[in-house]
């Protein structure tokens, strides 16, 4: 069996890229392996900022030959349609077969086509594979025509040691690469993947992306424990540097404690974001004025000049940063708010500040429903929620808007609450960020995003397929968490007309509740089947269309769920398709509807009236349950219709001959079919 390994040497790709495209080289190398009809035992990729690179164990020396028939014309056709089946195939007449068939003698050929060395298929198409990987961005380089992630110097193609030779633009395959950059740029000549894993790390390159992770991650906690500090823990940006270095080598540098004065976010977010360093805790968890960060090199003096060049630049970047906290506190927040009528929100909806005056009217409408919430703290909050973004900090980092914004309200005297709401306005961002809990937060963090969906819905802006510019599937989701994590029992379809009725009349006009209750609808699908709900049964709770409730609709679905997976419930479940089905095809048949309730005076059997006082009775009680939002007890109540059911169906025929009886008994059937969809729609449920 051979080993198939390639290696793609070009200039460094972004961190971002080199996962994605070391997946997508080796799957389009594996694509075109199986169109040869090959097989193999092991497939790797692995990469670092200047190589892409593809091991396929366990393959065939040559590729499998192949046998195909194909059927003819029957041998007494006429010449011409002989002529050009045997010139379809490539074979004279005595070269294919008749075989006798239940419809007659046919012709028949067979062309058996010999499999190729391995070498010689790689040969063929290898380029194409290669060129076959999408990237987001691609370029050009030199004079040739071809295009790749980053200009390419090398190509690497072996095959159990032996050279695969193709060319991709203007590169020849070899059996040679190089190592580091700096420390082993001269060119070596490799035998097999042991030999280019072990002459790579001699020339200072770690091939493999999760060790070189792991070698950062050893570094950085060896150097902090030995001052009795911690990492702050950045799985992305281990990630990010990792694909930064070939050679990683740890280093830690110094700042002046003078600076830990400044919010640590803006510490954390200067450190990482500009220079991909990563911070330190003391043992009380407070930050240490040192960071760590990794060099893509050896030094000669042991990295002394690398750690004093980059504590020069962390130190002008703190400084500005420092600048900025300073130079933003002389001034109030409430001061900034007019400058965010300079701010565009969308061209169709108007400035930042035209969105904080709405934002705040709907806030203060949902702090009358969301128990414990604040109207003036709630009122505070919603106009100064935007107001950190004219300035300097979050001019230079956007990330830390809201967080900002508590540091400046709390500087200002605002009450603790205000300021947390401001800061918690933005969750949740995205599944895995934490909810806000506090009644003031909540509100305004409600009244942010269905303002901002609302908006966009009315002037046409609605997510179509994969693309979401604006965020409101994520802002949708927000919505829902902020509601269902809270317990909040809030009519939506309200809460979105009080926010189209906030808007101008150009914007509010053309709102649509409706196309936005189904986009809520189809996020709140995806939220419940994510927290173990049955896709069916959270249908059957949606085909009612009677709830706007998000909390009415999640419990209907619980209670759903614990009474279908009882006897009583799964029997009742076989009762509601029986008694539908029948009901179905007898309408059909008889071109009219037969609509609950029966009529008692029209019943004649026991079993019969029994089930109908029954039905009126759980009717009745589940329908006071269901108003009282105890769909549990609801499921209870209707749970006791089994016994007299099982009992009607076991003893009464629907099908009689008198017309108006089996009428009325059409109706019972369709009574059971609407007092079991008081809390679903049974029919929607499978199994």
């Amino acid at each position: 069996m051979a080993e198939l390994l390639l290696e793609i040497l070009c200039e460094e790709i972004p961190s971002r890229m080199q996962a994605k495209g070391a997946q997508g080289l080796r799957d389009s190398v594996l694509g075109f392996l199986e169109e040869g009809g090959f097989s193999w035992d092991r497939a790797d990729a692995f990469w670092t900022p200047r190589r892409l690179t593809v091991l396929v164990d366990g393959l065939p020396d040559r590729q499998p030959d192949t046998k195909e028939e194909r059927r003819g014309p029957r041998t007494d056709a006429p010449e011409k349609a002989i002529a050009g089946f045997l010139s379809s195939v490539g074979l004279s007449r005595d070269q294919v077969e008749t075989r006798e068939t239940k419809k007659g003698d046919f012709l028949f050929a067979v062309m058996e086509k010999k499999g190729r060395a391995t070498a010689d298929y790689l040969a063929s198409g290898m380029a194409a594979a290669i060129a076959n990987v999408g990237w987001p961005k691609s370029m050009r380089w030199g004079a040739n025509s071809t295009r790749w992630v980053r200009p390419i110097h090398s190509i690497l193609c072996l095959l159990d040691g032996g050279r695969v030779q193709f060319d991709f633009g203007p590169v020849q395959s070899s059996n040679q690469t190089s190592g580091h950059r700096f420390h082993s740029p001269s060119i070596f000549t490799v035998a097999n993947y042991a030999d280019y894993r072990e002459k790579l790390r001699d020339g200072r390159v770690m091939i493999n992306a999760g060790e070189r992770e792991a070698f950062i991650s050893a570094g950085d906690g060896l150097d902090a424990a030995q001052e009795g500090l911690r990492v702050v823990e950045d799985p992305v940006l281990l990630e990010e540097v990792a694909g930064l270095v070939e050679w990683p080598v740890v280093l830690t540098g110094r700042f002046d404690e003078g600076f830990l004065e400044v919010p640590e976010e803006v510490l954390l977010a200067s450190m990482r974001g500009h220079q991909k360093y990563f911070a330190l805790r003391r043992a009380d968890g407070a930050l240490a004025p040192r960071f760590i960060f990794v060099a893509n090199l050896d030094a000669i003096d042991g990295g002394k000049s690398i750690i004093a060049g980059n504590e020069r630049v962390l130190k002008a970047r703190l400084s500005d940063a420092k600048f900025f906290w300073d130079q933003d506190r002389r001034s109030s927040l409430a001061s900034r708010v007019p400058g965010l009528r300079d701010i565009v929100f969308h061209t169709k909806l108007g400035s930042i500040e035209e969105k904080v005056d709405r934002i705040e009217s709907l806030a203060l409408a949902l702090a009358d429903q969301i128990p414990g919430s604040d109207r003036t703290q709630v009122r505070a909050a919603a106009r100064l929620s935007k107001a950190d973004l004219v300035s300097q900090v979050v001019g230079e980092f956007p990330e830390l808007q809201g967080t900002m914004g508590r540091y400046y309200a709390i500087h200002d005297g605002e009450p603790e609450e205000v300021a947390l709401a401001i800061a918690e306005h933005y969750a949740p961002k995205g599944p895995a960020d934490i909810c806000p809990r506090r009644p003031n937060s909540v509100a305004v963090a409600l009244a942010d995003k269905i303002d901002t969906l609302v908006g966009f819905f009315a002037v046409g802006e609605i997510p179509t397929g994969s693309k979401d510019p604006f965020a409101l599937r994520r802002a949708a989701l927000g919505v829902i968490r902020l509601i269902l994590e809270n317990d909040l029992s809030l009519s939506l379809s309200q809460i979105l007309e009080a926010s189209s009725g906030v808007y101008d009349r150009r914007v509010g006009d053309q709102f649509d509740p409706a196309v936005l209750m189904t986009f809520f609808e189809d996020r709140l699908r995806v939220y419940l089947r994510d927290r173990g709900f049955r896709h069916d049964h959270v249908a059957a709770v949606f085909a009612l269309r009677s709830e706007d409730d998000l909390l009415r609709i999640r419990s209907r679905a619980e209670a759903l769920r614990g009474f279908l997976s009882t006897d009583d419930g799964g029997d009742l479940l076989m009762a509601h398709k029986r008694a539908s089905n029948i009901v179905r095809i007898e309408v059909k048949k008889d071109g009219q509807e037969y609509p609950g309730p029966a009529r008692l005076d029209g019943l004649t059997e026991e079993a019969e009236l029994q089930l109908a006082r029954r039905l009126e009775q759980a009717a009745r009680a589940s329908a006071e349950a269901v108003g009282q939002a105890d769909f549990a007890r609801a499921m209870t109540e209707l749970s006791s219709l089994r016994g007299p059911i099982d009992d009607f169906f076991e003893k009464v025929k629907v099908n009689v001959d008198d017309g108006e009886l089996r009428a009325n008994r059409l109706r019972l059937l369709s009574q059971i079919c609407d007092t079991l969809n008081q809390i679903a729609d049974f029919s929607h449920i499978e199994g």
